[in-house]
Order: structure tokens, then sequence, then C-alpha cells
């Protein structure tokens, strides 16, 4: 499919990569500003999945002087520039990787909507409700971006990326791009411009069994593509390691079938003399067969050709990423081997499976982060050249009508005339927090005589704002979110009109936990135990969540039996400094050490801490089915 039906994309293809490559030169000339995209840190994990305690390890400072793997949550060209242009913590990463995987998507009708399985609470109807789940409102324009006008923009989507991942690729790295009929053969054209044709060292061709289905009118498709490109000839390359891996089982295969079952057919294969298979990439386990490894991901691919590529084309210790993560299957087979790894993806249900994965593996401690200035990033994109126009343009939205701009009047301020209702829209370049709401209490008692109530309109908020919220116990001051699409809803004048005219634009309440009073006894003479407790759970408005309406009636009937079931993964800080959240103890759905039941989290732990005399600020971190989070405090003495 073309943008352009007159010009075919062979045509297209100089002026995309032309202007792939533009924005990628003004993304590493961007690297140097003061604006420069940041990662933050929203998690230490610390692997501790059971009742027995916290972690055991050594904790470690996230600073400068210890390297962390990390899982990235949001768009992987911003988490490159993120990676290239580095921190205080972290110094730019560039020609720091030693090899790259990417598994980016091949088809422009994918099925992007995750199944939710949640308990079913009105006895008689089974024991499951299952809801579908389109993707967020971020993902939505990510995909339509990527696919609007077919390869082309397939195309446009991947050159400034591949361009990022060469300046973030060390001299003597690789990176494995993995593909199929859809688009390889363009792939292929993009990767000799960007990386040089002479770099170019292999095709593989994964190939996997199965029979023409019944009433098919061209052959099985049954094989991927993965082009292997260096960024010099200086290159690593240990094949020895691929057989000395295989060498044992092969042995032990010697002069014996094979037999395979994809589904219900099964493939014998004769080998060899000396036990080996045919050909090096064939007859990687792929569905029944890597059973043991399955974490519910459509698109996952077998630990074993990951494990094939990490062996050849690194060393232990090196660093290995994939910005296209999906179920995490790179970070989980680079662990076992003993490499370091980042990861980045944009789907917020995949990084909740690889988070759960990583921690199910007992890993080492690594960071959960995501992009910090994704509205800020959005914000710079848009038509705005103001936060003011913006504000006012947000207000309009809500119905509110901005003052007319005078001296000493903030340009983010409206109201509502016929209920005396003061309306404050925060930037998109902040986040939403403290500060701000004492300012919004400030305006309503003093701004032009007092006003009997101020809504605030927020974009990013502060990981505790609920708890905030609470702790300044004001019926007048309520909290509400903008919808994390609008931006790009605004990109044309057209669009704007038409949310004025629809009206269908929602503005939802924040979600929030709460937790029971913590309890504390003395467990032996140098340690008390803590008990810690979910309370309850309440969800952003169902208007807000990337539902139909069938779906949000299913959700409605467990949140008003069940609330507590829609927590998908729960964590515990209990010396939390306020800064990074370390978690010490995590419980999620599907870990069965706690409890038999693989929908529901267990909702009280038991943690022994030493009898230091501290003052502690337990922090408990909930991440809801629909990847929302929430934070809950309390001080125990």
């Amino acid at each position: 499919m073309n943008s352009n039906n007159s010009v075919s994309l062979i045509e297209q293809l100089p002026k995309i990569i032309a202007q792939g490559k533009k924005e990628a030169q003004r993304i590493l000339d961007s690297l140097s500003k003061n604006t420069k995209i940041t990662l933050q840190t929203n998690e230490l994990v610390l692997p501790s999945k059971d009742t027995s305690g916290l972690f055991k390890g050594r904790i470690r400072e996230v600073d400068k002087r210890e390297w962390f793997n990390r899982l990235i949550y949001g768009d992987n060209l911003l988490a490159m520039q993120a990676l290239l242009a580095g921190n205080h913590i972290t110094p730019s990463m560039r020609g720091s990787i030693d090899l790259i995987y990417i598994d980016p998507p091949f088809d422009s009708k994918a099925d992007y909507r995750t199944k939710i399985t949640l308990p079913n609470v009105k006895k008689g109807d089974g024991e499951e409700t299952t809801i579908e789940q389109k993707p967020t409102v971020i993902e939505q324009f990510a995909y339509s971006d990527t696919w609007k006008d077919g390869t082309a923009s397939y195309l446009r989507m991947m050159i400034p990326r591949l361009v990022l991942m060469r300046e973030l690729l060390a001299e003597n790295g690789s990176i494995y791009v993995h593909c199929d009929w859809h688009v390889g053969h363009y792939v292929k054209v993009l990767m000799d411009e960007i990386f040089g044709a002479e770099n170019f060292m292999n095709e593989i061709v994964w190939v996997y069994s199965g029979a023409t289905s019944p009433g098919m009118r061209i052959f099985a498709r049954r094989h991927e593509n993965i082009f292997w490109y260096t960024k010099s000839n200086d290159y690593i390359f240990e094949a020895d390691r691929i057989r000395q891996e295989y060498s044992e089982a092969s042995k032990r295969m010697a002069g014996r079938r094979k037999i395979f079952h994809h589904g219900r057919e099964p493939v014998v294969i004769q080998l060899s003399e000396r036990g080996k298979f045919p050909e090096d990439w064939i007859y990687i386990p792929t569905g029944v067969a890597m059973i043991s490894e399955q974490v519910n991901f459509t698109t996952q691919k077998p630990e074993a050709l990951l494990k094939r590529i990490i062996l050849a084309s690194s060393n232990p210790g090196d660093i290995v990423a994939d910005f296209f993560a999906g179920s995490g299957t790179t970070g989980a087979v680079a662990e076992k081997l003993g490499r370091k790894w980042i990861m980045c993806e944009l789907g917020k249900p995949a990084c909740m499976i690889t988070r759960k994965r990583l921690i199910d593996q007992d890993i080492k401690p690594f960071l959960y982060q995501a992009i910090g200035d994704y509205q800020k990033e959005q914000f710079e994109k848009s038509q705005f050249r103001r936060i003011g126009d913006l504000a006012h343009v947000v207000l309009n939205l809500y119905g509110a009508l901005p003052f007319p701009q005078q001296n000493g009047t903030l340009n983010n301020l409206g109201y509502i005339k016929q209920s005396k209702t003061l309306v404050f829209v925060d930037s998109p370049t902040k986040m939403t927090g403290y500060n701000t709401l004492k300012k919004a209490q400030e305006l309503r008692y003093r701004f032009m005589g007092g006003w009997n109530k101020i809504v605030v309109l927020g974009w990013n908020f502060v990981s505790d704002i609920s708890q905030i919220i609470t702790s300044l116990n004001d019926d007048k001051l309520e909290v509400l979110v903008i919808p994390p699409d609008l931006l790009d809803k605004l990109k044309s004048k057209t669009s704007y009109e038409k949310l004025i005219k629809t009206g269908k634009l929602r503005f939802s309440s924040l979600q929030y936990l709460t937790i029971k009073p913590i309890t504390k006894r003395e467990y032996d003479k140098d340690n008390y135990e803590l008990t810690i407790e979910l309370d309850n759970y309440v969800l952003l408005s169902p208007d807000a969540l990337p539902l139909d309406e069938k779906n949000k009636e299913k959700l409605q009937k467990v949140v008003s039996k069940d609330p507590l079931s829609l927590i998908e993964y729960w964590s515990i800080d209990p010396e939390y400094d306020g800064e990074v959240f370390r978690s010490k103890w995590q419980d999620y759905r599907e870990n069965i050490a706690n409890n038999n039941d693989p929908l529901r989290v267990i909702k009280k732990a038991k943690l022994i801490i030493p009898k230091d005399g501290k003052k502690r600020k337990i922090c408990v971190k909930a991440v809801d089915v629909f990847g929302f989070e929430s934070v809950a405090i309390a001080e125990v003495i």
C-alpha cells in the first residue's frame, strides 16, 4: 500500500531514506542541549517473590559505580536518545553496546489487542472473565503512525531508529534484524544504506515446519529472515561456542531419528552418523516444543534462537540490547549467559509480562525505567509554540472559559461561571505534584476574591499523587487526568474543531491504592515483623480505558465486587527514601509461590526488618492489569 498510488514505493525510497536520515541527524544534534530526553527510574527491582522475607542480596546504589540491567517502557526512539545523551548517573552509551537484536513488527494488519483474564466474581458464570483490551492510546498512535501509509510509513519509522542503533553499537559490534516476507526485502535495502553493504554478513533463514492448510492457495509461509550486519570488519564471532553447545546433544542423538511435532504434523529427521542436524538454524523448538518457556505472548521467540545469536556474537560481560523487546526473551537469555542487557518496549502489557518473567527467573537486580518526558516531547513536536496556547485549548475542551489576558493573569487559568469553579491547567513539561496542588489551593482562596472549587488538569503526575491528594483532605480540590492522546488529536485544526463539536473528550479521575494500618510485632531480639495488607483499589474511570462497551460492562462487575483482583503486580520498599523505589518484595498474578490462585495476588505480606531505631517510610506500589500505577505510603516508628 502506498501513500500516493501514482508513485511506486521504489520511487519513493530515496526520499524516505533522506527524510529518515535528516530526522536522525536532528536528534543527534539535539543531544547536547539542556532539553535532552531523560529516563526516569520507576523501580529498582530486587527479585524476592515469596513470603519468606525481603531481598537477601546486597542492595547497591543507583549511581555511576555499578552497572544495572534496564527494562525501559516507552518509545524506543526516545529511549535511544536518552541512552546516547547520558545523564549524571549514566554516561552516554554511544559506541558501548556490543550486540543488538531487534524483532520489529512485521505486519500492518497485526492484532495488537491484549486479552486480560480476571476472576469471575458472580457464581454460576464459570471461573473466569476475559476482557479484551485495545492498545493504550500511546500505543495506538504509535502503531497508526507506523502503518499509516503502509510499508512507506513503516520504513520512515525504522530509518532513524536504525541510525541511532548504529551510533550505540560498539566498533566490534553486530546487529541482527528479524523480519519476514512482509518487509524483509525493503529492510535489507535500508540496512545496506545505513550500515554499509560491505558490513552485511549473513541472511539467516530460520525455517520451522508445518503443513499447508486445506484450501490455501499459496505455499505455507514457514520461514523468517534475520539480517546480520556488523559495524566494522573487526567483529565478534565465535562459531565454536555454538558447536560446543550442541556437540554433546548431537553425540547422544547419533544414528537416531528425531521427531518434531508441530501441531498435528510430525516431522521426522534422520540425523547423520555424527548426530548432526542438516542445518544449524533449522529445528529450533517452536510451538508445543517450547511450552516450558511460554509466557502467553503471541510473537514470543524461542530462547534457543537468541541463545545462538548471543553465544556467537558477544562475550560474557558484554552489553546486549533489544529495542523491540516484546516478551523479554533477549534479556532472559542474556542474563542466563552472563551478559549485561538493555530492553525497551512500547507495549505496557509486554513490559509487565517481561518484568514478571525476569523475577520468575530469579535474576540479578535490574532497573525498570520509563521515558520521563513523553508529553514534553509530544508538545515540542506539536503545532503549539507556547504552553499558554495549549492551556487555552484544554480549557475550552473541558468546558471552561480562559480569563482575558491582563497583567498578572495566568494564561493557564480559566473558570466555569455558573458554579464559580476555577480551572488550572498544568504544563505538559511538568510533573503535577504537591507544589502544584498547594498553588491551586492558594488560587482558590485568593484569586479575584475566592472561588467555591478548583479543578487541576494534569498531564504527568508524581508517583505518590494519590497519597498527596489524600493528605490534603480537600473536597474543594479535584484532580483530573488530561487524555494522554490529546496532543496527537490536536495535530490539525480540523481535529480540534471536531473535538469541540462532538464533546467526546473524557478527563478521568486518578486511580489510587489504599492499604490497611501497618502492624508491627517483635519477631526476635534483633528484628520486628511488619504486616502490610492491601485495603482497596480505585480504578480510573472506565471511559478512560481502551475498552469497548461490552468489555466495560464486564470490568464494572469485577470492580464492584472485588477491586483488588485488578492488581497485576505489587511490591514494597520498607525503607523508601522518596527518590528511588527499591522493590525488595513483590507478588504478581500467576506467581503461585505464595498461593494457588493464578488470577489474584496475595493481599498480605509479612516482612522482617531489623530493630535499628529508625523511623521507616513504607512505600507500596501497585500496577493494575491495564498498566496503571498507584502508590501508598505509611510511616512506621
